[in-house]
């Protein structure tokens, strides 16, 4: 049998350099053409506004922006067109959403008084806008636009703008119109790929509707709107972004007491959302790695987007290693945006765990689970961006500001201490402005 993911790397045997090789990204990631092709689209819509995203719309999607507003009408009828055990897990899912956002929304700190008369405390507010790009096309991500809107919502923006890819017939999935609703926008708008970050990014007029500039980018997508993202955000006066959000990752760590299938199945969820989605197994044990890879291959068969996961599959990686702790040193040089702990003892290996997106422990903590209904978004770094950023929360949809109140007694005591700091840097005027709060 033609083992899907190749060769098994043995870590042991690596250099820095085959062990850099041996963690890195598909490379068509970053291609030229795509860094290319987007800032191509950029100055199209730069120039020309609406007119340009639509012609690069009906180029590439084969349709027309076009601005679906919510009301009662559209939701009744798109809950009507869907089965209801389907409109009930879709309320399940943003109430789950609902309830961990609000448990973990920052309220700020009390004053906190560091010399008599000296207080200060952190208060948070919201953005004022989001554009929140929710992927499509292939498959309709409806549960991207829970973990978006609905963290937005409960930070309190006061303007969302949600972007999705059209279907192939240029209608909104009903799926997409009820998450719409259960996360309370009032619009979603067709537009898909670079040209809608185009569009977020420099604001663009339709014959339905206008979007307008938003102050930060949210979202995953494909290697087009990764990119998208982040020329946007080189802008001079551009939109800040998440987080580099592309291609889906999963990292699985498995022992010799794992269960194959469970592995197998888990790394096929992840390879069918793109081809350049990446997927890595890690174990210490050749029995449950070859178990794997003959899994992998037994339940390609059945499966509907098997060409999808196959091309993935093709950019995996398996690693094998020598121990569990090993294993978790590997994990946090990839720095995966979904790491699998199928090991014994799973939660006391959390603790060595330092870059990952989101951890699922254990055997029932499926990657799947996250991805629609636990609660905390599923919306999370990929490229190793996990080494020093975080999966969307309430707090990537606000700003802290600190606020400092000195009385008179507090500035006698403290402004002596910072005008001769300022002098010692050289910068009178600083400490003459201390000076005058002391009463010298």
């Amino acid at each position: 049998m033609t083992r899907l993911i190749g060769n098994i790397i043995d870590w042991s045997s690596l250099d820095a350099a085959g062990r850099r090789a041996a963690l890195a990204r598909p490379a068509r990631r970053s291609e030229a053409q795509v860094t290319d092709g987007v800032r191509a689209i950029f100055d199209d819509v730069q120039a020309g506004g609406g007119a340009a995203v639509t012609d690069w719309s009906l180029k590439l999607d084969g349709a027309a922006p076009r601005r679906i507003a919510i009301t009662d009408q559209v939701v009744a009828d798109a809950r009507a067109s869907l089965p209801p055990a389907a409109t009930r897990a879709l309320k399940i899912a943003a109430e789950n959403v609902r309830i961990f956002h609000q448990a973990t929304r920052p309220d700020g700190s009390q004053w906190i008084e560091t010399r008599p008369g000296v207080r200060s405390r952190i208060v948070w507010r919201p953005i004022g806008s989001a554009g929140l790009y929710v992927p499509g096309g292939t498959a309709p991500l409806f549960s991207s636009l829970l973990m978006l809107a609905i963290p937005a919502q409960v930070a309190g923006v006061a303007r969302r703008v949600a972007v999705t890819p059209p279907s192939k017939d240029g209608r909104p999935h009903p799926a997409m119109i009820v998450a719409a609703a259960e996360a309370g926008l009032d619009a979603l708008w067709l537009i898909g790929g670079a040209q809608a970050i185009a569009a977020l990014t420099f604001g663009a007029t339709f014959e339905d509707g206008e979007i307008e500039p938003v102050a930060k980018l949210f979202g995953p997508g494909n290697a087009w709107v990764a990119e998208a993202k982040k020329q946007a955000s080189a802008l001079p006066g551009g939109p800040a972004v998440d987080m580099p959000a592309g291609p889906s990752e999963l990292l699985v760590i498995a022992d010799r007491d794992a269960d194959a299938v469970v592995a197998a199945a888990d790394l096929l969820s992840q390879a069918e959302h793109d081809p350049d989605a990446q997927v890595v197994l890690v174990s210490e044990s050749k029995g449950l790695i070859d178990a794997v890879l003959d899994e992998l291959e037994l339940q390609l068969e059945t499966l509907p987007r098997a060409d999808i996961a196959r091309a993935a599959l093709s950019e995996g990686r398996v690693i094998r290693v020598k121990s569990v702790a090993e294993a978790c040193e590997v994990s946090n040089l990839y720095a995966p945006e979904h790491l699998a702990l199928q090991v014994l003892d799973a939660e006391k290996h959390v603790e060595r765990i330092t870059a990952a997106g989101a951890v699922f422990v254990g055997p029932y903590a499926a990657e799947t689970l996250g991805d629609y209904a636990a609660g905390p978004s599923h919306v999370l770094p990929t490229d190793g961006g996990a080494r020093t950023l975080g999966g969307i929360t309430t707090a990537s949809f606000m700003t802290s500001m600190s606020v400092q109140s000195v009385s008179a007694a507090g500035a006698a005591g403290l402004a002596p201490v910072a005008a001769q700091l300022a002098r010692m840097e050289g910068l009178e005027a600083h400490a003459r402005a201390a000076d005058l709060r002391s009463g010298q």
